[in-house]
């Protein structure tokens, strides 16, 4: 699944208003870009001259600070030449507030290196109001006073966004006071815990600062950044995506990863741009969407149809139409199975899943402890109503998504309770007076105490369990990981380690499964699937040698957020009116994350109603490419982990 393209010919790119690479990884290029800024620096050093850079906060460029730190610590690389402006900063916001971009710098760079503290710049998210156009219009005069910047980097938000330049701004913006886009409050709440806390405005450089910049790296990683990257590269320029200002500059690099690639057209549309060494693959992709462009099903294209829209030679490649029509229209239909783990003694050779063994050993990993219902919920209760050994193991315990009034209402049950049992009042009494002061003594941006995310994550145990039980499993069959990267009592979370691969690697050698699901959902606003993905994959590799492991396939879904394209589906799941019916039952059992979730993402409906709609969404497109019609479809893609199976 990870795209990787490095030798291009021109023609590829012909669409591409930036100059754009797609690099291995998010590591490979940030430590490029890292080098590159250390060259540059030791070069004005040899000059006795100041380099001046251009900063930019978020989690994008967090992996460039740390090379630049270890290139300070193991190999001398000082920072007493250089001056920097950082980008934005939110307003109002404390220097001493850890949300603050004054706090993030220190932290990920300025606190580990030598740069005179009198160099720093970053926006004063402390001047008061009336200070404001005063303090902008300095902070602009002294990087003109440095002759502007040498380097600037830059992430970009989903609305187009670089600093805080939201949609309307326009290319003579220099730095000032900004409104915030409704998208970007809701994407920083990942930091912030709750909306409601998401400062409104930000000091922010403007266009006009930016573009001055002699050279600028516009970086992308993941997933969720491909829609915006895409219209950022290869769109018209528009005030509506400020990033595209950008195609202008004489000289700024574009960096992206493979996820972030995804919606270029010279990767999901090649033929559209460049002469393709036609597969068996790809012929698919290029079928399904022809027949998506011209709202015809697969067996009603012409050999017309396909020259008109640049695929003759996609026809030499398949012969004709009709044989290239039916050859893709029964790949497609050779994912639709209503037996996800295989059915019994049937020929498999067209099915996405094996027949044997009848009765196979299941794992499915769960991110947080609604993910299991909420994205495959009619499959589970297809796995366990035929006879499967299912398991489901929720990763995290969710603790943070749980507002601070349920956890009150669960402290006064249990206080009552042990009232009424008149057995260990005081204790009780006591608990729930430390609960109360917890929270309201809980300062923003801080991590709820100990205590309340006790109970918090006893609230999200106990809707999963009730959740899996609705599902018919037996408590021995369901686990509850608690990895220990999540239990950070904020929505940033730490680094996954040994002992999250531990607790993960002992629950598979318990189970050893033929089939194990994991949520392939990289979307997910606050990044907790990534990371539990890349856990599960990491164990499984450690376990490549175990007896079991090479009849263990590893099935990815997604979840609330998006779903498979059509062309990558590989087992497609239908679901009729009473599985789904059911799927929703299950689904209301966390009710913590019903009517209004802490992280609902930029989307007002609910969890049930986005996993319906995408279910139904998905079962309409198969409909019309000319496959039987399905209430509803749940979608997975099998994801190659052993290096017999990638290769």
């Amino acid at each position: 699944m990870v795209l990787t393209q490095s030798v291009l010919d021109a023609s590829s790119t012909m669409l591409e208003r930036l100059p754009t690479s797609i690099v291995e990884s998010e590591s490979v290029a940030c430590k490029r870009v890292a080098l590159e800024i250390a060259d540059l620096i030791r070069k004005r050093q040899a000059e006795n001259k100041l380099v001046v850079l251009g900063l930019a906060t978020g989690n994008t460029p967090i992996k460039i600070y740390q090379e630049l730190v270890r290139l300070h610590k193991d190999e001398n690389l000082s920072f007493s030449n250089v001056v920097t402006f950082n980008l934005d900063e939110y307003y109002p916001m404390s220097k001493s507030s850890v949300l603050s971009y004054y706090y993030f710098m220190h932290h990920h760079l300025f606190s580990h290196i030598d740069i005179p503290e009198e160099h720093i710049n970053i926006p004063n998210g402390e001047v008061p109001k009336e200070n404001i156009s005063e303090f902008c219009k300095t902070y602009e005069d002294k990087i003109n006073a440095y002759g502007g910047l040498d380097v600037q980097i830059l992430g970009i938000g989903r609305t187009g966004h670089v600093g805080f330049n939201e949609p309307g701004s326009h290319m003579e913006s220099v730095t000032r006071l900004v409104k915030l886009h409704p998208i970007t409050i809701m994407d920083a709440t990942r930091e912030f815990s709750r909306e409601e806390l998401v400062p409104r405005r930000a000091i922010t450089m403007g266009i006009k600062s930016i573009m001055k910049a002699k050279k600028v790296y516009l970086l992308a990683w993941g997933e969720k950044k491909a829609g915006i990257m895409q219209q950022a590269v290869e769109g018209p320029i528009t005030e509506e995506i400020p990033a595209t200002f950008l195609q202008n500059h004489k000289n700024v690099e574009t960096l992206i990863d493979g996820d972030a690639a995804r919606e270029l057209t010279r990767i999901k549309r090649p033929w559209v741009v460049s002469v393709v060494n036609w597969d068996e693959q790809k012929a698919k992709n290029a079928v399904i969407w022809l027949s998506q462009k011209l709202e015809r099903p697969i067996l009603k294209i012409t050999d017309e149809d396909y020259r008109k829209n640049g695929l003759g030679d996609l026809l030499a490649y398949g012969g004709d139409s009709q044989s290239l029509n039916v050859e893709v229209f029964n790949a497609v239909q050779h994912t639709i199975t209503g037996w996800p783990g295989g059915k019994p003694h049937t020929d498999d050779t067209n099915r996405p899943e094996r027949a044997t063994p009848a009765r196979k050993r299941v794992v499915i990993f769960s991110p947080h402890p609604d993910d299991d219902v909420i994205s495959m919920g009619g499959t589970f209760l297809k796995l366990v109503e035929q006879g499967h050994d299912v398991h489901v193991a929720y990763q995290t315990s969710g603790n943070v998504a749980v507002h601070d009034d349920d956890a009150r209402r669960f402290a006064e049950f249990a206080k009552e309770f042990a009232s009424d049992l008149k057995s260990s009042n005081d204790l009780f009494a006591n608990k729930y007076d430390e609960v109360l002061s917890d929270l309201e003594n809980k300062k923003e941006g801080e991590p709820d105490s100990l205590l309340v995310r006790q109970i918090k994550g006893l609230i999200r145990r106990g809707e999963a369990a009730s959740g899996a039980r609705f599902v018919g499993l037996n408590d021995d069959h369901i686990h509850f990981l608690d990895l220990p990267f999540y239990e950070t009592g904020k929505a940033v979370k730490g680094v996954p380690g040994e002992g999250d691969v531990n607790i993960t690697k002992d629950l598979l050698l318990k189970v050893r499964p033929h089939q194990v699901y994991v949520a392939g959902d990289l979307r997910d606003p606050h990044g907790t699937h990534k990371v539990c993905f890349d856990v599960v994959l990491d164990t499984l590799k450690e376990l490549r040698t175990e007896p079991w492991i090479s009849d263990c396939w590893l099935w990815m879904y997604r979840g609330a957020w998006h779903e498979w394209p059509v062309d990558e589906i590989e087992m497609a799941v239908p679901l009729s009116p009473l599985d789904l019916k059911k799927k929703r039952l299950a689904i209301f059992k966390h009710q913590s994350q019903k009517d209004s979730p802490v992280f609902p993402g930029n989307d007002s409906r609910e969890f049930w109603q986005r996993a319906e709609d995408r279910n139904r969404a998905t079962a309409r497109l198969y409909d019309s490419l000319g496959l039987v019609e399905y209430e509803a479809i749940e979608a997975f893609v099998r994801y190659p982990f052993l290096s017999s199976e990638a290769e």
